[in-house]
Parts: C-alpha cells; sequence; structure tokens
C-alpha cells in the first residue's frame, strides 16, 4: 500500500459528531499506517507561519470522547483570519496564497475538509489553494442545507438536542397552560425547525420556505383541544410589516389575541450534546468513503449518503445543484444551498396529523 501523508480540517460553525469523524479518519489511517496531521484554527491555523498542526495518532484524544461535541482540532476564534476577514480588508488574494503555500510546505499528499455549504462552496471556487493535493470533503452542518446528500454531521444530534428541550418545555407548558414558541437555529433552511417540530409533535412548524397566515396560526392554536403546547419556530422566517426574532413576532401576535405563551431561545445546545448513533454511524461511513476516494485518487470530490448508499460526487456537481446566494461577507461570492423542498414527506405528514405548516409553499 502506498504511503499517504493527510491533513484534516474543521471549517465553519462546529456542531456534534466532529470529533467522532475525526477519530474515524485517524482509526483507518493507522491501519494504513498513514500520517495524519490535524490544521488546529480552521484556516486561521493553515494561514499562520508556520501552519498550525498537531500529530493524530491513537493517543491525540480519548477514543471514549470521541463522541463528545466541538472539534478537537477548533474551528477558529474572534479575531481569527479567515476568508471572510481576509476579504473585508482586500486581501483575499494574499490569503488564498498563502493557504495554498502551507498546504505545499507540509508536504501532504490529501486534505479532508470537514465543512459547511459555505466552506464547500468556497473550496469549489478557490480550487487552486488545493493544487498539487487531493481535495476530498466531508459535509457536516446542523442545517442540513447541503445539496446532494441526504444528511450531514451533526444534523441528527441537533434534531434531537431540540426535541429533548422542547420536551421539557412541553411539561412546564401543561403546567401553566399556556404555549411556548422555540426559536430555532438552522440559518435559511427549515429543516432542523421541521424535524424536531415532528419528532415532539408541535401544533405548528413555522419555516421559511412554507408562507404561512399570522392570523391562521392564531385561529388554529385557538381552536387546539389543548390550552397549551409547541410552537417551533424556524430562525429565518419572516411577517411583513413585524421586525425582531422570528419568536417575538409570532408571541406579539399571540399576545395580541390573548394567548398566554412565552419564547424560548436554545441556541447553542443545539450544536452540542452527545452524539447520536445514527450521527457515529454517518461519520463512519463519511470516513471511510473519505479514505477510499484518496486511495481512488480521486480529487475535488465531496462524501454524500443518498437512498442509503455511501459515495462521492465531484465539487462542480455540488456547487451547479444548489440554490446560489451571495454570501453576505464575502463580496463577489456565491454559495450553494439546499431547502426544506415543496414535496418533503415530512411536510404532507405534518399537515396530514393536525400540524399547522402554512398555506402556500414557495
Amino acid at each position: 500500500m502506498v504511503h499517504k501523508k493527510i491533513a484534516i480540517m474543521t471549517t465553519g460553525g462546529d456542531c456534534s459528531g466532529l470529533n467522532t469523524v475525526i477519530q474515524r479518519i485517524v482509526d483507518a489511517c493507522n491501519l494504513r499506517k498513514w500520517d495524519v496531521v490535524g490544521i488546529q484554527d480552521g484556516t486561521d491555523g493553515l494561514y499562520s507561519t508556520p501552519a498550525k498542526t498537531i500529530n493524530l495518532t491513537n493517543n491525540a484524544f480519548q477514543f471514549a470522547s470521541s463522541h463528545l461535541a466541538g472539534s478537537i482540532l477548533a474551528n477558529g476564534h474572534a479575531g481569527a483570519t479567515n476568508f471572510e476577514s481576509s476579504a473585508r480588508v482586500g486581501k483575499l488574494n494574499a490569503f488564498n496564497k498563502r493557504l495554498q503555500k502551507s498546504i505545499k510546505e507540509l508536504n501532504l499528499d490529501a486534505m479532508v475538509l470537514i465543512g459547511g455549504n459555505g466552506s464547500l462552496s468556497l473550496a469549489h471556487l478557490y480550487n487552486e489553494i488545493y493544487n498539487g493535493v487531493q481535495l476530498i470533503c466531508i459535509p457536516k452542518t446542523m442545517d442540513l442545507d447541503i445539496p446532494l446528500t441526504d444528511r450531514t454531521i451533526g444534523f441528527d444530534t441537533a434534531v434531537q438536542q431540540l426535541t429533548s428541550f422542547a420536551n421539557q418545555l412541553l411539561l412546564i407548558a401543561r403546567s401553566h397552560h399556556r404555549w411556548f414558541v422555540i426559536q430555532t437555529m438552522g440559518r435559511a433552511c427549515g429543516s432542523l425547525a421541521l424535524h424536531a417540530g415532528v419528532a415532539v409533535g408541535a401544533d405548528a412548524i413555522l419555516i421559511p420556505e412554507v408562507k404561512f397566515n399570522i392570523d391562521n396560526l392564531v385561529k388554529h392554536i385557538k381552536q387546539s383541544k389543548r390550552d397549551y403546547g409547541i410552537i417551533m419556530v424556524s430562525e429565518a422566517i419572516s411577517i411583513r410589516g413585524h421586525s425582531g426574532k422570528a419568536a417575538d413576532m409570532i408571541s406579539r401576535a399571540l399576545n395580541t389575541a390573548n394567548i398566554p405563551n412565552r419564547t424560548s431561545f436554545p441556541e447553542h445546545i443545539q450544536r452540542a450534546g452527545d452524539t447520536t448513533a445514527n450521527d457515529r454511524i454517518l461519520a463512519m461511513g463519511f470516513a471511510d468513503t473519505a479514505l477510499k476516494a484518496i486511495e481512488n485518487n480521486e480529487t475535488n470530490v465531496m462524501t454524500v449518503l443518498q437512498d442509503g448508499e455511501y459515495k462521492t460526487v465531484s465539487l462542480s456537481d455540488f456547487f451547479e445543484a444548489g440554490r446560489k446566494v451571495k454570501d453576505p461577507n464575502i463580496v463577489g461570492i456565491m454559495t450553494s444551498n439546499r431547502y426544506v423542498e415543496p414535496d418533503d414527506v415530512l411536510l404532507q405528514i405534518a399537515t396530514d396529523m393536525g400540524i399547522y405548516i402554512g398555506e402556500k409553499r414557495k
């Protein structure tokens, strides 16, 4: 077997499952007797001179802790030098050249980049950074907004965290005869709110992909056979003529209708927690697929799970498959995004089960 030296880097926001996939890659590389280094602090660490790295061996961190949230490599910090900060000061080209130089200095054969849709879009658009090495990307995000893959690292755990959180509030809601409006993360994608809302049996689920009428929501809650429950609200919803946080806007409308309620913001606990079995299995599958891709001399690819099959797709296919949206922090850059589709089976299931999700699907 040909000897390889690979690097692993986690970028973007953290989520549960990152340490699991890192550990699985390290395990598989040790079996192959490959050298593995981890890039610390994402692109900020790669930008440093010399690059900030750690040798990843079986003893790099406790195997028993690989299910914990966050990333042993870290994803960056306030004030980090990255694509966004470099673009703000007009030094993006210099930043890209420094990353390319660091990769060359590390004498790598391959780079495994574990990132979200923004990181993967940048990897595709600035592919010259990785000239001379095999680039294998692994999709991670609690938002499930990456095209061409049925699941992403961290999503299942986030759904479980949010469901557990809502379960506890449901007990309080029953005791006090009130409704809880829970605002979820997810950015512009409503998958997290939809899945967690169905799991907990919410009375209403509001996501940005489905238009809703606030008066119809109020009517639905008033007609409920209960005087308590959960209204799951994705952070990106909007109401014409209203401003502020999504949950606050809904709460104000309920207050006007004399419906007792409280808002709740689980925030970063959605990105934490004990990595679920499904995310651990996904981590194993993506790690195996990534290492096989390196053995097969693939490059510029992303691991995916499609209809139960682990495989790779090209980064160009990933980018073209999604809906292009302007990056809010980097002028001239587009990111490829996935959203809840109108024919998503959970939308129909929610409707059939009496959950209010809105009137018109976008």
